[in-house]
Formats: structure tokens, sequence, C-alpha cells
């Protein structure tokens, strides 16, 4: 795993971010991606210097240089799984403005709906490597 992996960035404290989280990591058989919580350092340092007209609050994709963010970074994250995963990516084709209002219904609901932890995650000893603090 080398520094210009893509890196998640993910709620530290959301149940649904965290899910998400294993989602990835059970489908990423090449450890393809790396992960931070949005609480941490390392979040702070890798959006260090990227203008985000929103405070991200749940699911962020650092790749290649450029952050993205809402519904473009979620499909883009499972686009780039194996099959049948990376169907999704065709969900892109829908325009932004209405992918973007169903990732925000979600996220603002996700506390209520799915829960929250005291505590970020803390990663198994096998998968401390993906982890950035």
């Amino acid at each position: 795993m080398n520094a210009d992996s893509p890196l998640i960035l993910f709620d530290g404290v959301c149940n649904l971010c965290n899910g998400f989280v294993r989602f990835v990591i059970e489908r990423d058989p090449d450890a393809r991606f790396r992960f931070a919580a949005l609480q941490s350092a390392a979040a702070h340092r890798a959006l260090a210097g990227h203008s985000l007209s929103d405070a991200p609050d749940s699911v962020v994709l650092v790749e290649q240089g450029r952050v993205f963010t809402g519904s473009t970074a979620g499909l883009r994250i499972v686009g780039a799984l194996p099959f049948p995963w990376r169907l999704a990516a065709a969900l892109l084709a829908i325009p932004r403005p209405l992918r973007d209002w169903m990732y925000r219904f979600v996220a603002r609901r996700r506390y209520l709906w799915f829960g929250k932890r005291e505590h970020c995650m803390v990663p198994t000893p096998a998968l401390r490597s993906r982890f950035l603090d």
C-alpha cells in the first residue's frame, strides 16, 4: 500500500459509515483503498489545501490529488470494486444534484436510522496497515 492509494475518509462514529467501510474492505481483494476517520489528524492533513464548499460529514474519497464528496465519492468507491459492484458506477450518469439530494437525505438521518458510536472504529491488527491515524 502506498501513499498514492485512494483514501476513504469516513465519519468514524457513524454506524452506517463504518458499515460502508466494512463493505468495501470485504470486497477489495487487492487492498487498494486506505481509510481514515474524518475526525483524525490524517483526514485533516489529506483535506488541507482543498477548498470544500460543504464540510464533509460522511464519506470523502481522496484520489490522485482530487477530493470527491457526496454521491460521487460513494459511487466512485463502489465503482472501483470488482464485478458486480462496479456496475454501480453507471449511476454517475444521473445528474449530480439529484444524486446528492438523495445522498444528503440519508446522510442527515444516518444517526437516527443507524445509530452512532461513542468512539471511532478501531481496526483489527490485520487491517491496521490500511488505516491512517
